[in-house]
């Protein structure tokens, strides 16, 4: 055993002792009134939005938190245009005097990236599988087919594999995500893009994509002369159908045919136009950021961060009367924790050595908007931090015996999250939902980018006193009826005693990190290595 991981584990073991004063009912508190009726569903640039940052802000001040933000404050202002498609938005697809017109969110939804608010896409189709080029899976989706100016019609989700060494076998790797496709189809120069979805490929319903796309998005700013595609669209499966059966496809059959290292982009001979009216405004927006300083006179120039995204989905389409989209376990839960773990942190006696920054994001339901942009400007260069600890949908059902710390395996905190679970009596899960691809998905994965050890904490699915399906049937029921949904409601006999535990789990992790003397890194061969050695750690 190597003297870093001695003193790893000895760390770890002296901290668990401390046991932090965590409390359920404070968390309670905090997610009750961050996602009551007063606030709106939190949306970004939205009189709710604003008031759930104040109140984060003030209590980073009540607990004693230094501001971390913007000219002394605790708010760190991110630049954001607020797009949302008007209801005129119209889509038609013809073949062969064939023609079909597509109805607005039923059929489709989406939004310019142009940043225009008169937007029209006029262009041949052409089929792109997944739309993936992973040459460290000899992948290859576009096979030098030039798609500029292109309509690109393509799924989410990647190539299905039992293989953990082919994306990730079951697990979802960020090559199957959405942001990933409209990426790479804009570095590409597409004119527009259409995922088709499925329930299977993309993780969720379409009703969900409705939910999340027919709204406000909030964009980073373009740069001048940056571009952004005209439209980055979804069609919901039946609408795919439609759609291709104009050159004799199905949905079904081309998803197959996209299972093939050997698939080759396909023009369908079908013509798309577009137009798309969209109101654009710019968002007044913020991350709040707190710092307690840590007790070492050098090791406080480095931090342990913790995050959560303090936005939801705002007012929106209303689902059985109910416009409002609370967002109490996506991500009140999350808010509630940090919440808490700045209050205990700032009362320890004796101050870990580096300095803890507590900061609670905006703009993750844009895509990670807040996260991303703090990692480009950090308090702390990313070279300073050792560790991201994230808090994204927890559920209240009580105590756990199990938890969930995915991606942690891939860096050098392994064995510190081991050996807090064995004091803690937890044992560790893995991601019960590797297909879901989770960790490309919350605010870790932005600090992962730019090279920073990084994870969000989260309940498995052994409950104490429920019976073994019951962690499963409870993700089941909340992914199929709230998740993004006016539902997603605070219930006043929720048990917040499991979000206690994960809430002292991911504590005493960061508190063993914050007092080792050496900063983690990613293990050989990960994907964020090469970014973490590029900001200085080795």
């Amino acid at each position: 055993m190597t003297r870093t991981l001695l003193a790893l584990l000895a760390g770890a073991t002296a901290l668990c002792a401390q046991n932090p004063d965590i409390s359920g009912d404070r968390i309670s508190a905090h997610v009750k009134f961050l996602s009551s009726d007063l606030l709106e569903g939190r949306g970004p640039g939205a009189r709710g939005g604003d008031l759930a940052a104040e109140y984060i802000a003030t209590q980073f001040a009540l607990d004693g938190l230094k501001p971390a933000g913007d000219n002394g404050t605790y708010f760190q202002h991110v630049p954001l245009v607020g797009a949302t498609t008007q209801p005129d938005a119209t889509v038609t697809a013809d073949r062969n005097g064939q023609s079909i017109a597509f109805r607005w969110l039923d059929d489709f939804v989406g939004v310019t990236n142009a940043q225009k608010p008169e937007v029209q896409i006029d262009g041949d189709v052409i089929f792109v599988g997944h739309g993936i080029v992973a040459p460290e899976f000899q992948w290859d989706d576009f096979k030098g087919v030039d798609i500029r100016g292109k309509i690109v019609v393509l799924f989410t989700n990647e190539p299905p594999s039992d293989d953990p060494k082919f994306f990730g076998g079951k697990a979802l790797t960020y090559y199957g995500r959405w942001t990933y496709k409209y990426e790479e189809a804009t570095r590409r120069g597409a004119q527009a893009v259409f995922i088709i979805h499925t329930t299977p490929t993309a993780g969720y319903s379409y009703d969900v994509v409705r939910s999340s796309w027919g709204r406000e998005d909030g964009q980073v700013k373009l740069a001048p002369g940056e571009y952004g595609l005209g439209f980055a669209g979804w069609f919901s499966k039946d609408a795919g159908d439609k759609l291709l059966a104009l050159s004799g496809h199905t949905v079904d059959g081309m998803l197959k045919l996209a299972e093939s290292r050997d698939f080759h982009p396909m023009p369908l001979g079908i013509h798309i136009h577009g137009s798309f009216t969209t109101k654009l405004r710019a968002i007044e927006s913020s991350n709040v950021v707190g710092l307690v300083e840590g007790s070492d006179p050098v090791l406080k120039n480095q931090a342990v961060v913790f995050t959560a995204h303090w936005d939801h989905l705002g007012i929106g389409t209303p689902v059985n009367g109910d416009a409002i989209y609370n967002g109490a376990v996506d991500n009140g839960t999350g808010s509630g924790i940090i919440l808490e773990l700045a209050r205990a942190w700032a009362a320890l006696p004796q101050k870990p050595k580096r300095s803890a920054i507590f900061l609670s994001v905006t703009g993750e339901e844009e895509g990670l908007r807040g996260s991303a942009y703090f990692a480009a400007h950090p308090f702390f260069p990313p070279g300073h931090i050792a560790l991201d600890v994230n808090f994204d949908a927890l559920f209240p059902a009580g105590r756990v015996l199990d938890a969930s710390a995915a991606g942690a395996e891939r860096t050098t905190v392994w064995p510190v999250v081991q050996e807090v679970a064995r004091r803690m009596n937890l044992t560790l899960q893995a991601d019960a939902h590797p297909e879901q691809g989770s960790y490309y998905r919350s605010d870790h994965f932005s600090f992962a980018q730019a090279g920073v050890p990084a994870f969000s904490i989260d309940e498995g699915t052994d409950f104490v006193g429920k019976p073994a399906d019951f962690g499963e049937k409870l993700f089941d029921e909340y992914n199929d009826n709230h998740y993004h949904q006016p539902s997603d409601e605070f219930h006043n006999d929720w048990d917040f005693s499991g979000l206690a535990q994960m809430a002292s789990f991911g504590m005493n992790i960061a508190i063993a990190v914050a007092n080792q003397n050496n900063l983690p890194t990613w293990r050989a061969g990960d994907e964020f290595l090469t970014a973490r050695q590029q900001s200085g750690v080795k």
